[in-house]
């Protein structure tokens, strides 16, 4: 029997003679067949452009952020008054001013002032235009009380304490403080009060003038016009002679 060319060939393969055995399409070597390659873009080398993720859209808004609004203060403020340390009531009290601002708490607090009141003196023969504090080693706060607060003021250096009974802090009379403010208040219309430091039935003896050397007794005090009535012994007679407050000292 004649053998093919095409038999010998599927001989040498060990495939049986015959036309070769046509795949199944569900047959475990049809599953192992390896599946077709999508098809591939060649590569031109052109970089490729990625989007911005930064760039916005042009009807983008800004995205609205809630803040958190601080405590509204709770409570009333009251006048305190504080002890510091004499002779540096302006400096202490631009210290404390100045914490309030930088801690962010001017709603908690008001005013502060040293109680002063204008008055006129005469040093040397000069007149002039002073201020003198009514009340040295004191300042004034307005304030709603709390531990916050408390804590901030007793903090600031050159303070004492607050005024009081049993360490609690004692705010001021209403009346107390509207009298006091009255008298710190400055008034261009009303000329200052001297600074005469007599009073009446003070034994004085006069410096200047046709007295000089006299010696005698406060009768009356004019503040505002700054004279002295003084009740002297001439030739054996109590007469009032007016002086100049400044030409006298006390004896």
């Amino acid at each position: 029997m004649s053998v093919s060319f095409d038999d010998e060939m599927n001989a040498a393969a060990g495939v049986p003679g015959g036309a070769p055995e046509a795949s199944v399409p569900n047959s475990p070597a049809a599953a192992a067949a390896p599946s077709a390659l999508p098809e591939e873009d060649e590569d031109d080398g052109t970089p490729a452009v990625l989007e911005d993720p930064f760039a916005g859209d042009e009807n983008a808004r800004p995205v609205e952020v809630a803040k958190a609004e601080p405590a509204a203060p709770v409570g009333d403020r009251h006048w305190y008054i504080l002890k510091v340390q004499s002779n540096r009531e302006d400096s202490i009290r631009e210290a404390l001013q100045r914490r309030i601002s930088m801690q962010g708490m001017d709603k908690w607090f008001g005013e502060v002032i040293v109680p002063k009141e204008q008055v006129t003196e005469f040093k040397g023969g000069k007149k002039r235009v002073v201020w003198r504090k009514l009340y040295p080693g004191y300042i004034l706060v307005n304030m709603i009380l709390n531990d916050d607060t408390w804590f901030l003021v007793r903090e600031t250096g050159g303070i004492g304490d607050f005024t009081g009974s049993a360490g609690r802090p004692a705010p001021m009379l209403p009346q107390d403080v509207a009298k006091l403010l009255r008298k710190t208040e400055e008034k261009a219309e009303e000329a200052p009060r001297l600074k005469i430091n007599f009073k009446k039935g003070d034994r004085v003896k006069i410096n200047e003038g046709t007295f000089e050397n006299f010696e005698g007794e406060v009768e009356q005090i004019d503040e505002a016009n700054g004279r002295v009535t003084v009740m002297l012994s001439i030739f054996g007679r109590s007469t009032p002679v007016d002086i100049e407050y400044w030409q006298i000292e006390t004896v």
